[in-house]
């Protein structure tokens, strides 16, 4: 990777249903400050907004843009779709609501070179539109939100579980043979697991900024989350070893706030002191969390919070089963090469 002629870039995008941020995140990648050549892979899942016809759009006003089908709509399949329509060694994966900051490329491939890693990521900077967006881009970059992941609160440069998003050596990813199809949520965790476990290095660096368009309601928040921690379980029933505490952390917050709430409703109200407590935590953390912000998105934090937790503590403890002997029964990830 020398600096007078960069690595050709492949920048692979899973869409579905994406048409209010589609064309703003192409156009941040095709801006970017990077002297080598680049392609953009579009999966198109079936979506039922104006997403394809976006799409096409970019197709026709730039031949770096190109598409290809993805029917199940489902994420992995997409980047599989993607990477194996895609030709060139450096992989760069981007959501449709993704924002790359100017020189994320260039600092990544950089990065790939200084420090040998087959991934590199760097910090999921998530940004509001509205009020309740901004307090929830609030909460997912405070710690009380998200614990100590770096990628959602920065941190230093250094060896990583997971990152957000990637770049990645394509030889990487055709050793591990893409994503697991089956892991339908955390599969960049799932992926960059078997990528550490074979030895290869997973690097952060808060060089790296995209910025994330939140989920726009609480329903939709609540499902993402839902979604979250019900296939971060199946992971850690995947790979043994792969949990820590800070995963842990939300479902025993559900258990400890039913159990309060059972015992203070038909024992003693000495029970309420454990969903007050929690109460009385997010309210507290919320104030340095949403510093800088209107009233009204400072109000949306607390809320924010506790949808965050609860529906990924919900998600993790109702995780059937069934999930992970699926993935177990198809341990054979899917191959994205001809």
């Amino acid at each position: 990777m020398s600096e007078a002629q960069p690595p050709a870039v492949s920048v692979i995008m899973p869409v579905l249903n994406e048409e209010r941020h589609l064309r703003n995140s192409v156009r941040h990648i095709l801006a970017q400050e990077y002297a080598g050549e680049m392609e953009v892979v579009i999966a198109l899942g079936p979506s039922t907004d104006r997403t394809d016809e976006i799409a096409a759009e970019l197709v026709r006003e730039d031949p770096r843009v190109h598409t290809v089908p993805n029917p199940t709509g489902r994420t992995p399949a997409a980047l599989n779709a993607a990477i194996k329509a895609s030709r060139h060694p450096i992989v760069v994966r981007v959501d449709g609501h993704g924002m790359l900051s100017p020189n994320y490329i260039a600092t990544a491939v950089r990065l790939l070179e200084e420090t040998g890693a087959q991934n590199v990521g760097g910090i999921m900077h998530a940004e509001g539109e509205n009020d309740w967006e901004r307090a929830v881009a609030a909460a997912m970059t405070s710690k009380i939100g998200v614990g100590n992941a770096a990628f959602h609160t920065g941190g230093d440069a250094a060896p990583a579980e997971t990152v957000y998003l990637g770049v990645f050596r394509r030889e990487a990813l055709e050793r591990q043979g893409g994503y697991n199809e089956e892991f339908i949520r955390a599969q960049d965790w799932e992926l960059n697991f078997r990528i550490r476990e074979a030895g290869g290095l997973i690097w952060f660096s808060p060089e790296l900024k995209v910025s994330y368009r939140p989920r726009p309601s609480v329903r939709a928040l609540a499902k993402q989350y839902k979604d979250y921690g019900r296939w971060r379980h199946v992971v850690a029933r995947f790979h043994q070893g792969s949990i820590n505490l800070r995963y842990l952390a939300p479902p025993a917050a559900v258990l400890a706030i039913a159990a309060g709430t059972v015992v203070g409703a038909a024992l003693t109200p000495w029970g309420f002191v454990v969903p007050g407590g929690y109460l009385a935590a997010i309210a507290a953390g919320s104030i340095p969390a949403g510093k800088g912000l209107p009233v009204a998105a400072r109000l949306r934090i607390p809320v924010a919070l506790a949808t965050m937790h609860m529906s990924w503590g919900w998600g993790f403890l109702t995780s059937p089963r069934s999930l992970a002997r699926k993935v177990i029964a198809s341990r054979r990830p899917a191959v994205v090469t001809d």
